[in-house]
C-alpha cells in the first residue's frame, strides 16, 4: 500500500541497481551468482522473533545471513514486523512477508530486490537511472553521470514503444509527449497513454516524458534493457510549480506549439479557479480566449462565434448532446471522473466531423490500477463521492456520482430562477392573481453518475465500458385554494398551476482496443446516447358548484424534446515513420429524434419525428519535414447522409512552421458539416428556447461552414504570447419562429414557419500567459463579430444573439506554501436582442379582436456591457507523510456585485410596452471540502 506513494531516489539505491552491470565483474562472498544465493536462501530456517520496521529485519538478516539486499530504505521505514515463526523456510517466509505489503522479491546478480509487486525490476532499474531534473544536489547529479560515464551504446536509429503513466494509480496519460533530449525530435501518445518513438539516435539517449499537472520524467536508455513496452511513471505535481524541460513549462492551460487552435486543461487543478457550487470543466474553458464567458445560463461553449450545439462534445467516445445542470449554471460533467479535456477550437482534423465550430474531447478515468481509493466532495450545493477499485492486476473501475442538496446555494439558484420562470409567463392568464395562493415546495434537484470499467487482456490488448447519466429534474408547481367568496356559496375551486421539467443525457460506450504491431493501433467503439427534455406547463382547472356540477378547464404548453444516437466507429493509426503518421477510420451513425409542441391540451403546434443515418470514412496524413520544423496534417472526410442521398465532402489541412526554437506560425483551413441541429424558436415576449432537430435538406438544410485560421506564437519557459485570427463561412442555418396569422371564422390558426439563412463570423484572439512560478496566469482580449442573414428579415445582416464585440479575461493564481489564491476577471460587450416596438388590435370578421404586436429589427438593440470579479483560496489537506489528500476551498463569485442583464421581458397591456430586466446573480460565496483517501 505504500508504494503508491512516490518512490525517493537517492544515490544509495542508484549504486545498488544500477552500478552492477558496470563497476562489478567479479563474484565476491557478499555478492553471489543468482543459482548460488538460490541456494543458500533454500538451507536458511526461520525460528526467532521478527520485530522492527522492514529495513531494519532485512539489515538483520543481510548481516546473520550473509544474503545482500537492495530496496527503498524510505518507504520499508514505514512497514512495522512483529512475528515468531517457527522452523520456516527463509524463501517462503520472506514471500508471505512482502506479499502481504504488495511487495516482491527478485534475485539478480547475486542480489535479493525487493521492490513493488506490480513492477518488474527492469522497471525499477529504469527509474533508478532517473535523473529529476528538478534535483538541486549536484552531488547526486555528478554520481548519476559518473554512472553512465563508460555505457557504451549497441543500437543506433532505433525504435521505442511504451505508455505512460500515473506513477501513483498506474493510469494511462493520454495524449502525453515523449521527446528525445537535445533534439527537437518527439511524439505524442494516443488516447490510451501508448507512445511509438522512432529513430532513436542511441540506446544510451535520455527520454524526456511530459503531462500537463504532472512532473516531467527524465530517463537515460540503457543498452542491457528491452527498447520495447517501456513504462513513463510520471508523478503528479503537488503545487503549481511547473517542471522544466528544455526551458518549457506547463501550467493550468497548455497549448502546444505544433496544435493550431487547441487548449488542455488539467481536472486536477481545476479547485485552483473560483467557482459556484462545482469545480467545472466547461466553465473553465469559458475563460480561455475565443469562448464567450458571458452566458452564466449557459454552461454550453460559445467558440469563436459558435453556438453550444456546433460544439460536438465526445465523452469516452460517445456524443453529449447537452450539458447543463441546474438551468445551466454549471455543466453536468463530474470532475472526479475525468482524467483529460481537450478543446479544439477550430480547424480540427478529419477524425471528428458532425458539427460546425468546435470539439471538446473528453476522456474520462479508468481508475487506481494498484489500490483502492475513493473520497469525495461536500460544498453549499452538492455532495459528490467517488470510489476507484481494481480487481487482481488486469481489471480497474470508477464510479462517481454527485447529487444536489438544498442548503444555502442551492436555494439561491433556485429562487432566481424560479422568480424569473414566473415572470416570464405574463403573457399567459396568470392564476397568482387569484387569493388565497398556496406555494408548494418544489422538489427540484440533479444528480449525475459515471462510471467505468477496464479490463486489459494483455498490453496490447483492452476492452472498457463507460457509462454516464446527468439528470436534472425542476418542479415549480404549485395550486391555489378556493378564494373565500365561492367558498361562501358553497362551491370549491382545484386549481393547480403547473410547471415541471425534467432533462438529461445518458450515454454508453464499449471500447476495444488492440495494439496489432508497435506502429499499427486501432480501437472498434460501440455507443448509444440519449438527450431527452419535457417541459409540462399545464394548468388545470376543476370548478365544483353549490349543485354539484363540475367544470374542469385544462389549459398551458407542453413541449417535449428526445434525441437517440446510436453509433459505431472504428479508428486506425500507423506509424509508417518517425515523421510520417497515417491515420483513418470509419463511423455508421443512427439518429432519432422526436420534437412536439402543443398548447391547450388540444393544438399541436409542431410534431417532428425524424430518422436518419450517416455513413463517414476519413482518411488523414501528418507528415514532418525540414529537420521537424514543418508540420502538414492532410485529411478528407467523406459522409453519405441518406436522408438527402447526398454525399458530403469535407477536405482539411493545418500547418505548423517553427521559425526557430520559440516562434511558430501556424494556418489551418477546413470544411465542415452538420445534420443533426438544434434549432432556435423565436418568442419575443417569454425568451426564445431551442430543441434538437434532424435536417431534411428542405425546409430545414444539412448546415455546413468554411475555416480559415492564421496565428503567431512566441513560446519560451516562462512566457506565451500568441495571435489568432479567425473567418468562418455559414450556409445553412435554421431557425423556427410561430407566428399568428389571421384567418377562418372565428380567429387564429398556427403557421409552422422554418426560416433558412447564411452568417459568417470573424476575430481576432491575444493571449499572454505566464506559464511558472509561485504566480502564473493569462489576460487573453477577442475581438469578434458574428452575422447572420435570413430572408424572411430582410436582405441585410444582423447581429446574431451570440455576437460579442470585445472580451477580455484576466487570470491570476498564487501559490505560497499550502494556500493557492486566485482572481479572474471577466469584461465582455453586451448580447443584441429584439424587442417589441408596438401593439395593435385588428378586428376579426366574427366581432371579437385580436393583439398583435410589431418588432424592431432583427436584434437590433443590444443588452448592457458584462463584467464581474471572482476570487477563491483553497488550503491544501495533506497527510502525514506530506501527500495531498483535499482541500478546503473559499470560494467568491461576483465579488463587486454587479447587476448583469440576462435578457429582458416584455409585456403588452392596453398597447402599451413594458420591459424588465431579468438579470444574472449577484454576489454568491461558497465553501467546498474536499477529501480522499490518496
Amino acid at each position: 500500500m505504500l508504494f503508491s506513494k512516490k518512490l525517493k531516489y537517492s544515490t544509495l539505491l542508484a549504486l545498488c541497481y544500477v552500478m552492477p552491470f558496470f563497476l562489478f565483474a567479479q563474484k565476491t562472498n557478499a555478492q553471489k551468482t543468482n543459482d548460488d544465493l538460490a541456494k543458500h536462501i533454500n538451507k536458511i530456517k526461520i525460528d526467532e522473533l521478527v520485530m522492527g520496521t522492514l529495513s531494519e529485519v532485512l539489515d538483520r538478516f543481510e548481516k546473520r545471513y550473509e544474503i545482500p539486499f537492495s530496496f527503498d530504505r524510505k518507504a520499508l521505514n514505514k512497514i512495522k514486523i512483529n512475528e515468531r515463526p517457527f522452523e520456516a523456510r527463509f524463501d517462503t517466509y520472506l514471500e508471505t512477508t512482502l506479499s502481504e505489503h504488495r511487495l516482491k522479491y527478485v534475485l539478480y546478480e547475486g542480489k535479493i530486490y525487493v521492490i513493488p509487486k506490480s513492477n518488474t525490476l527492469e522497471q525499477v532499474m529504469r527509474k533508478e537511472a532517473v535523473r529529476n531534473t528538478h534535483n538541486k544536489d549536484t552531488t547526486n547529479k555528478a554520481i548519476t553521470e559518473q554512472i553512465f560515464k563508460n555505457v557504451v551504446p549497441k543500437k543506433f536509429n532505433f525504435t521505442i514503444t511504451g505508455r505512460v503513466k500515473d506513477a501513483e494509480t498506474g493510469e494511462t496519460l493520454p495524449f502525453s509527449t515523449v521527446m528525445i533530449k537535445g533534439t527537437t525530435q518527439g511524439t505524442t501518445a494516443n488516447a490510451d497513454g501508448y507512445f511509438i518513438l522512432q529513430n532513436v539516435p542511441t540506446d544510451t539517449s535520455t527520454i524526456i516524458g511530459q503531462y500537463m499537472g504532472y512532473k516531467d520524467l527524465t530517463i537515460r536508455l540503457l543498452p542491457h534493457l528491452s527498447n520495447e513496452n517501456i513504462v513513463l511513471d510520471l508523478l503528479p505535481s503537488s503545487t503549481i510549480d511547473e517542471v522544466i524541460i528544455e526551458g518549457e513549462r506547463e501550467n493550468l492551460m497548455q497549448t502546444n506549439p505544433q496544435d493550431i487552435s487547441v487548449i488542455r486543461l488539467t481536472p486536477r487543478s481545476l479547485e485552483r479557479l473560483p467557482n459556484v457550487g462545482e469545480k467545472d470543466i466547461m466553465r473553465s474553458f469559458q475563460l480561455m480566449p475565443g469562448v464567450s464567458a458571458s452566458n452564466e445560463s449557459s454552461s454550453g461553449l460559445y467558440v469563436r462565434g459558435g453556438t453550444p450545439d456546433q460544439n460536438l462534445i465526445v465523452y469516452d467516445g460517445f456524443t453529449v448532446y447537452h450539458v447543463d445542470h441546474l438551468y445551466g449554471f454549471f455543466s453536468a460533467f463530474n470532475s472526479n471522473a475525468l482524467k483529460d479535456v481537450q478543446l479544439h477550437k477550430g480547424g480540427f482534423d478529419s477524425r471528428f466531423g458532425g458539427r460546425l465550430a468546435s470539439v471538446t474531447e473528453i476522456t474520462g478515468k479508468d481508475g487506481n490500477q494498484k489500490q483502492f481509493n475513493m473520497g469525495g466532495d461536500v460544498s453549499l450545493l452538492s455532495m459528490n463521492v467517488f470510489a476507484e477499485l481494481p480487481i487482481g492486476d488486469k481489471f480497474t473501475s470508477v464510479f462517481a456520482y454527485r447529487r444536489s442538496y438544498k442548503g444555502f446555494l442551492y436555494n439561491s439558484i433556485m429562487d432566481k430562477f424560479n422568480q424569473n420562470s414566473s415572470s416570464s409567463n405574463s403573457n399567459q392568464a396568470q392564476p397568482t392573481s387569484l387569493p388565497n395562493t398556496n406555494q408548494t415546495k418544489a422538489t427540484s434537484y440533479f444528480y449525475d453518475l459515471n462510471g467505468k470499467m477496464t479490463y486489459r487482456f494483455s498490453d496490447n490488448h483492452s476492452l472498457a465500458w463507460s457509462i454516464y447519466n446527468g439528470t436534472d429534474k425542476l418542479d415549480n408547481s404549485y395550486k391555489i385554494e378556493t378564494p373565500s367568496f365561492l367558498a361562501s356559496q358553497g362551491a370549491n375551486l382545484d386549481f393547480s398551476v403547473g410547471d415541471l421539467t425534467r432533462y438529461g443525457n445518458v450515454g454508453t460506450s464499449l471500447k476495444w482496443t488492440q495494439r496489432w504491431s508497435p506502429r499499427f493501433y486501432g480501437n472498434v467503439l460501440l455507443s448509444y446516447s440519449n438527450y431527452y427534455s419535457k417541459r409540462d406547463r399545464t394548468n388545470n382547472s376543476t370548478v365544483t358548484l353549490s349543485s354539484g356540477e363540475t367544470r374542469k378547464v385544462n389549459f398551458g404548453t407542453i413541449e417535449d424534446n428526445n434525441l437517440k444516437d446510436y453509433s459505431l466507429k472504428a479508428d486506425y493509426q500507423y506509424d509508417i515513420h518517425t515523421k510520417h503518421q497515417l491515420q483513418f477510420g470509419a463511423m455508421l451513425t443512427n439518429y432519432d429524434i422526436k420534437y412536439s409542441y402543443s398548447q391547450n391540451d388540444t393544438t399541436t403546434i409542431i410534431s417532428k419525428d425524424d430518422q436518419g443515418k450517416t455513413y463517414s470514412f476519413y482518411l488523414q496524413d501528418r507528415i514532418k519535414l525540414l529537420d521537424n520544423k514543418l508540420q502538414i496534417i492532410a485529411g478528407a472526410r467523406s459522409t453519405y447522409f441518406d436522408v438527402t442521398a447526398q454525399n458530403y465532402i469535407e477536405p482539411r489541412l493545418n500547418a505548423t512552421y517553427q521559425l526557430n526554437k520559440k516562434i511558430t506560425l501556424k494556418g489551418a483551413w477546413g470544411k465542415y458539416y452538420q445534420f443533426a441541429n438544434r434549432v432556435l424558436r423565436e418568442d419575443i415576449l417569454a425568451g426564445s428556447r431551442d430543441f434538437w432537430v434532424l435536417s431534411n435538406g428542405k425546409n430545414i438544410p444539412v448546415s455546413s461552414s468554411t475555416h480559415y485560421i492564421a496565428g503567431i506564437s512566441h513560446d519560451t519557459r516562462d512566457y506565451l504570447f500568441s495571435v489568432e485570427g479567425y473567418y468562418k463561412s455559414l450556409e445553412g442555418l435554421s431557425e423556427y419562429s410561430l407566428r399568428f396569422d389571421g384567418g377562418g371564422l372565428n380567429g387564429v390558426k398556427y403557421t409552422e414557419n422554418f426560416f433558412n439563412g447564411k452568417g459568417y463570423s470573424q476575430g481576432i484572439e491575444l493571449l499572454a500567459q505566464k506559464k511558472g512560478g509561485k504566480f502564473n496566469g493569462w489576460v487573453s482580449y477577442t475581438l469578434g463579430q458574428v452575422k447572420h442573414q435570413f430572408d424572411v428579415y430582410g436582405k441585410n445582416y444582423f447581429s446574431a444573439g451570440n455576437d460579442v464585440t470585445h472580451e477580455f479575461k484576466a487570470v491570476g493564481i498564487y501559490q505560497w506554501k499550502r494556500f493557492d489564491f486566485s482572481a479572474t476577471w471577466i469584461y465582455a460587450t453586451g448580447r443584441p436582442y429584439t424587442a417589441p416596438s408596438g401593439g395593435y388590435n385588428i378586428q376579426l370578421l366574427d366581432g371579437t379582436s385580436q393583439s398583435y404586436f410589431s418588432v424592431s429589427d432583427k436584434n437590433a438593440l443590444r443588452l448592457p456591457d458584462y463584467h464581474r470579479l471572482d476570487l477563491a483560496m483553497n488550503y491544501r489537506l495533506q497527510n502525514s507523510e506530506g501527500s495531498d489528500i483535499g482541500y478546503i476551498g473559499l470560494s467568491f463569485f461576483n465579488v463587486y456585485n454587479r447587476t448583469n442583464t440576462w435578457y429582458k421581458q416584455f409585456q403588452i397591456i392596453e398597447n402599451n410596452i413594458t420591459s424588465t430586466n431579468i438579470n444574472y446573480f449577484g454576489f454568491l460565496p461558497n465553501v467546498t471540502l474536499s477529501l480522499k483517501m490518496r
